[in-house]
């Protein structure tokens, strides 16, 4: 069966490149000898790459060590034939306009008016369209690795909290969340972007989750970078759905039960307050604030969002202060259980959804695959006196890099209504 896989989906891409070389062909016959022969060559290497990329995904489980692998074999992949399917559905659209105007000669024996020049026929308008199409997408995703996964962003907002004590009137909290430490290549720009986050001076620091992508020992060489982030108040961490190993298979089930051992033991070297269906609280001026964390907790299927949140555990007894905060990795928790069941949590810190890595926000403007699948998908949302945060992700998963919606670092400052 898994033979029969491969071959369909090898012969799928063989089907899009011959149509796409045919424009290809038509195009690059006016063309310098070595100009055409380095663009009809450069459709067969992507090809040749693309097959390479399909067949490593499917014979390298199950090696851990292959997991890399896998995820950049999917990014070639989706670079080159996002490209290419673009361009192909460009020269589709030529194709059906021809195919009419054959149904519908009478439109050919109309009067135009001559323009000066000579005149580029619609066929030939197509073909080079088609081109500057899969021109685009492709050197955009290429930029959105090479720069655009480490080119951090500080956004700053301020929430108006009518029940906030005065001692933490003007508190500043840092939120960063998926790391996903398994797709960095660039340590320079993780550690820049630890400077940016201190730079801040935050009073107190939460982590959504998402350490990691596949297994704990991802994060082994970043723990030196992310131990360096440090706050007055601490730094409180909690789990994300990619933090539990479920997303690869295991020896055995104890080898992945160990693997969780390390991740907990991970976040002890990091410094991070994990909080595990618990709450802590911090004290200022007589004054106390709750800061409650739960495990992943996340609507869909289970062995994708597991729900191993406990929030009535980790609430019991955070009610004794005037402001509780929560960190929860999934925002679908939010009105799947958190506002209609704990309608007195005030703010909740999430991650998860990356802003899909991919969209547009200009000015009031935004928009993103991910809003297609979560309600909540990035920035501050509020309901009633309850609020949500959505951080848009400090790394990646899957490809490697971001186009539109870099990676964050949030501010978020609280003041008394």
């Amino acid at each position: 069966m898994l033979r029969e896989n491969v071959l369909l989906q090898l012969l799928l891409l063989l089907i899009i490149d011959v149509y796409i070389y045919t424009s290809i062909y038509r195009t690059t016959r006016s063309f310098r000898p070595w100009l055409r022969k380095t663009v009809r060559s450069g459709i067969w290497i992507t090809t040749a790459l693309a097959v390479a990329a399909v067949i490593w995904y499917h014979i390298s489980e199950p090696w851990y060590r292959s997991i890399n692998m896998q995820q950049w074999a999917v990014t070639i992949v989706t670079i080159i034939y996002g490209s290419k399917l673009l361009t192909l559905l460009v020269i589709l659209v030529d194709d059906i306009q021809i195919n009419t105007r054959r149904l519908v000669r009478y439109l050919r024996q109309r009067k135009r008016p001559q323009l000066p020049g000579k005149p580029i026929t619609r066929s030939a308008f197509f073909d080079k369209l088609a081109i500057v199409a899969g021109a685009v997408p492709l050197a955009s995703m290429a930029t959105g690795i090479l720069s655009g996964a480490t080119d951090y962003r500080v956004i700053r907002k301020t929430i108006y909290l009518p029940n906030l004590p005065k001692s933490f009137d003007g508190i500043r909290i840092g939120h960063f969340s998926d790391t996903h430490a398994g797709t960095f290549f660039h340590r320079i720009g993780v550690r820049g972007g630890v400077e940016m986050l201190l730079a801040e001076k935050p009073d107190v620091i939460f982590f959504t989750g998402d350490l990691v992508n596949y297994q704990t020992d991802e994060v082994d060489e970043y723990i030196p970078i992310f131990s360096r982030v440090r706050a007055p108040l601490g730094v409180f961490s909690t789990t994300g759905n990619h933090d539990y190993g479920n997303y690869r298979k295991w020896s055995t089930p104890e080898a992945k039960e160990k693997n969780f051992r390390d991740m907990l033991q991970a976040h002890k070297l990091l410094g991070y307050d994990l909080l595990m269906n618990e709450h802590r609280f911090l004290e200022q001026g007589g004054d106390r604030l709750a800061i409650i964390g739960v495990e992943n907790w996340g609507v869909g299927p289970a062995h994708r969002f597991p729900k191993y949140g406990k929030l009535a555990e980790a609430y019991k007894g955070a009610d004794e202060a005037a402001v509780r905060l929560l960190l929860s990795h999934d925002p679908s928790h939010w009105d799947a259980q958190i506002r209609p069941e704990f309608p007195d949590i005030d703010v909740t810190f999430s991650g998860h959804t990356h802003g899909f890595q991919m969209g547009i926000e200009v000015g009031d403007f935004r928009w993103s695959p991910s809003q297609y699948i979560y309600k909540q998908w990035a920035g501050l949302y509020q309901e009633g006196s309850q609020y949500l945060y959505v951080n848009r992700g400090y790394g990646c998963i899957g490809y490697p890099g971001r186009v539109g919606m870099p990676p964050e670092l949030t501010i978020i400052e609280l003041k008394r209504a």
